[in-house]
């Protein structure tokens, strides 16, 4: 009975053995596994635009192709966010050390694609290039001297302007061209020839894209490329809008803001739109929604305020309604003094498809309120001597503000755009120049800018990305970043 008691036990004892034997297999000795798929490499499919005789240096090219392959191949001291927020890049930070001079500090640990150091010396050469350059000269009038401090560069200001952070965008490259003549940045992608060809390819290990190499192709002609995109010859391009291409693209295509403002210049110099009620009364008689979706196939969005409606500054401040008012229209008419027989006006504008199209709709607009109004389409130099001229009431007008919302365009006397504007009456462009000294708040400065309308804003233009239909990924992309996402394009089914 002793041993049938000590065998049970014994059997007893070895099977809980055997399950503590498996448990401690488990914890001690299995090994669990995962897969991690490479991601499939192309270095083919993948296709861009350039203009061979330009140059690639984004600070000497002139065409739209090669400038838009900079922010591939170059980075920049700060990117703008969709709502206008510097966010910083090569720079670290900034700081106002008065309102005329501005401290960027910068991150000197980075290397160029050639293995040289970014230092100081490459920043202020990149900045007083930019200054010159076609590309961006035009933006830069604010920024004057530069200089090194410590890992820091100083940057003098011509002017008070608390937004000229916003303005550093450009890229930054190296004083020295690499070995084949490239020039040299800190992008994702670098220049090389292959072959005789000209390709990007990755840059760095950090960056790791389906796409490995893109190959450039030569094509210059707007309707070339919008051909190419259609049919597959090449993968992406980016569209402006200066002509509309939208109808005839058959590729994908999605929307970009840009900071193209297309406006109503005013003569407020002569005749009837020199009385401020009369301006008003035409900005509240437009309906800005029709312009956007009639005249500019969707490709806008109406200007609601002074500034581009996505400047975070202004996101809470609008003056101007999407929609027409044709009550308060009739009423500001009424105010003027003008009788029913004086309210006669003329709409100049070029040839363009979009700017016919706008004043047409427009003269419809003011009719309904009571204007007699004729729309004068002539040819572009007719068109530039005129307004240079102020032989005009009303003109159709666009001008590509800069990132920083500078508005001395217009509201300067020598102001690239201030064709019919007197200045000798406005308050508001005094109150804008206390608004950049920080001596006026923001709000003074639009509620004037209401009331005297030395021009009317209408709306901003949005240009358009398009790609191939083989292209896979969510195409994200917006105004100086074209390609923010491309690592995660593809062209797997």
């Amino acid at each position: 009975m002793q041993k049938k008691y000590f065998a049970l036990i014994l059997a007893i004892i070895m099977l809980i053995s055997c399950f503590t034997g498996c448990a401690n297999n488990n914890d001690d000795t299995v090994v669990t596994t995962q897969t991690t798929t490479a991601k499939e490499k192309d270095n083919s499919s993948f296709k861009l635009s350039f203009t061979q005789a330009d140059s690639l240096d984004p600070f000497k090219a002139t065409t739209q192709n090669n400038q838009v392959l900079a922010s591939l191949v170059f980075e920049s001291l700060f990117d703008l966010d969709e709502n206008y927020e510097p966010i910083a890049n090569i720079a670290t930070g900034y700081a106002f050390i008065d309102s005329k001079t501005l401290k960027v500090d910068i991150n000197q640990q980075i290397r160029f694609s050639d293995g040289s150091e970014l230092d100081l010396e490459d920043v202020i050469f990149s900045i007083n290039a930019a200054k010159k350059s076609a590309a961006y000269g035009s933006s830069l009038d604010s920024i004057g001297n530069v200089e090194a401090d410590g890992n820091s560069v100083i940057i003098k200001l011509n002017y008070a302007n608390p937004n000229a952070v916003n303005l550093l965008t450009f890229p930054i490259t190296s004083i020295k061209d690499n070995e084949d003549g490239f020039p040299v940045g800190n992008g994702r992608y670098k220049y090389q020839n292959n072959n005789g060809k000209i390709t990007l390819v990755v840059n760095g290990e950090d960056f790791d894209p389906y796409i490995n190499t893109i190959t450039l192709v030569n094509i210059a002609s707007s309707d070339s490329i919008d051909n190419a995109v259609n049919i597959g010859n090449i993968s992406y391009a980016f569209r402006d809008m200066s002509i509309d291409a939208s109808k005839r693209m058959s590729c994908s295509k999605k929307a970009v803001d840009m900071n193209n403002l297309v406006y109503i210049g005013v003569n407020s110099k002569y005749g009837i739109t020199s009385n401020n009620q009369i301006r008003q009364a035409i900005s509240l008689a437009v309906n800005r929604n029709t312009l956007v979706e009639s005249a500019y196939s969707g490709y806008a969005q109406p200007a609601l305020s002074v500034f581009n409606p996505n400047f975070k500054m202004t996101e809470n401040i609008s003056i101007f309604s999407e929609n027409e008012d044709l009550s308060a229209a009739r009423q500001a008419i009424n105010q003027s003094g003008y009788e029913s027989d004086k309210l006669t006006l003329s709409i100049l504008v070029d040839k363009n498809e979009n700017k016919n199209a706008a004043a047409n709709l427009i003269k419809t607009q003011l009719e309904s309120v009571g204007f007699s109004v004729k729309v004068e389409s002539v040819n572009y130099k007719e068109y530039a001597r005129r307004i240079g001229k102020a032989e005009f009431d009303l003109y159709i007008g666009e001008v590509k503000l800069a990132s920083d919302m500078c508005l001395y365009p217009f509201l300067d006397s020598k102001g690239g755009v201030s064709y019919g504007i007197d200045h000798k009456k406005l308050n508001c462009d005094n109150l804008y120049i206390r608004y950049l000294n920080g001596s006026v708040e923001l709000e003074k400065f639009i509620l004037s800018f209401y009331n005297e309308m030395p021009y009317i804003p209408l709306l901003y233009k949005k240009g358009m990305i398009c790609y191939s239909k083989a292209m896979n990924g969510d195409m994200q992309g917006y105004y100086n970043n074209f390609f923010s996402n491309i690592d995660s394009w593809n062209f797997n089914s």
